[in-house]
């Protein structure tokens, strides 16, 4: 179906998302708009807009926002990312990065145990394990790894994927608005400069045309030397792929200055504000592909079959996060062990696992918990690492 912009109209499929970025940020400062946040209407209005016509379902815009947009923010966001002050905070997004990877595993087997899925489904299982460990990267690399190569449910797969990964995103971002849910975990800031990373820059500085160009070099500058070293550690053994690296040497050229020269980078004010604007553009071009007319025609049981995954992983992520605070009271016999996990904290690792190491801290930005913008990354980019492998052994597993 065409769209009412065309999707080889660049700027203007551009435009829209900046709209849609633009109304999430003000929806969240009405009165009816501020029950979620605006991140959460960010998505509800790009999936819509997709679906009605109104913006392309696919377009080179939105490679352009993947490709270019994406990894620049994740620097602009670590701008204050002192590790000497934050490593200690980085256990507990560890321990529900670890729930999330079990629960993903043990969806993925429940649903290729009550679906029938075909002669494939232990490539499937594997493929969406993969997927909602690690992120797209894993996607890309379990579909050549198993050698499936079945296009129709390739299509349909990815289809389900963008829609359901959408959804999810936007029902873990509303639940902190339950302040009864919240209750049931530990309680803590994540939004305190005594966590390591201030709320927005430098609150004691000025946002400057100055520290804004700042910034961004900063943030273009580290992407473009993670890419240098990715392509010559490629070149170094013979054209291998290390793409897995780059978020990797992202993170650790963000953090080394942070950490190093504090002060500093504190001056950048103005950084973390863009890659927010950047992040509520991320969140609108993920949507937009959610296509739910194709999703309805052609993926029933693998709409079916990614549904008791999210299901299953979400109940071990947040129940089984319950369970483990019952069990560290239970060991310390006291309500504020630093070892309790936070509903944050689960929600930040979750997101990780099932959107990657992009998402996490743009949503954990978005929210209001600067401090677990670097733990989410870097269990994000964790995920890269094992999502592949456990994707695989989870194949193999079903298969034999």
């Amino acid at each position: 179906m065409s769209s009412l912009i065309s999707a080889d109209s660049h700027f203007a499929v551009i435009a829209a998302l900046f709209a849609i970025a633009l109304f999430g940020f003000w929806a969240e400062r009405q009165t009816w708009g501020k029950i979620v946040t605006g991140a959460v209407w960010t998505l509800l209005l790009a999936i819509m807009a997709s679906n009605i016509g109104i913006i392309p379902k696919s377009a080179p815009a939105y490679d352009f926002v993947f490709q270019y947009l994406v990894p620049a923010l994740i620097p602009l966001f670590l701008l204050d990312a002192d590790v000497r002050k934050i490593v200690k905070h980085s256990g507990r997004v560890g321990v529900a990065f670890v729930l999330a990877c079990m629960g993903t595993a043990l969806g993925a087997i429940a649903g290729v145990s009550v679906l029938d899925l075909g002669l494939k489904e232990s490539d499937l299982a594997g493929i969406f394990t993969a997927t909602y460990v690690g992120g797209s990267v894993n996607y890309a690399a379990l579909i050549q790894a198993t050698g499936f190569d079945d296009g129709s449910v390739i299509s349909a797969a990815t289809a389900v994927d963008s829609l359901m990964s959408a959804l999810f995103l936007a029902a873990i971002a509303i639940m902190p608005a339950s302040s009864w849910l919240m209750q049931k975990y530990a309680q803590r800031d994540h939004s305190s400069a005594a966590a390591g990373v201030e709320v927005l820059g430098n609150p004691d500085g000025k946002t400057s045309a100055l520290s804004m160009c700042g910034a961004l070099f900063f943030s273009l500058s580290v992407v473009a030397l993670a890419d240098a070293c990715v392509i010559g550690l490629s070149n170094l053994n013979d054209g291998g792929d290390f793409g897995w690296t780059r978020y990797i040497l992202i993170t650790i050229f963000s953090v080394v200055p942070a950490t190093l020269s504090p002060k500093t980078m504190k001056q950048l004010n103005g950084g973390q504000e863009i890659g927010l604007i950047l992040a509520f553009v991320f969140f609108g071009a993920i949507c937009a592909g959610a296509d739910v007319s194709k999703l309805i025609d052609t993926a029933p049981i693998l709409l079916a079959f990614v549904i008791i995954i999210l299901s299953v992983h979400a109940s071990v992520v947040f129940f089984g996060g319950w369970l483990w605070n019952k069990l560290v009271r239970l060991v310390s016999k006291q309500n504020n062990s630093s070892a309790l996990l936070s509903l944050p904290e689960l929600i930040i690792a979750s997101n990780a696992a099932i959107l990657g190491a992009t998402t996490a801290p743009a949503l954990a930005m978005a929210r209001g918990w600067p401090a677990l913008v670097t733990p989410g990354i870097l269990v994000g980019v964790a995920g890269y690492i094992v999502g592949t492998p456990l994707g695989l052994l989870i194949a193999s597993y079903w298969a034999g």
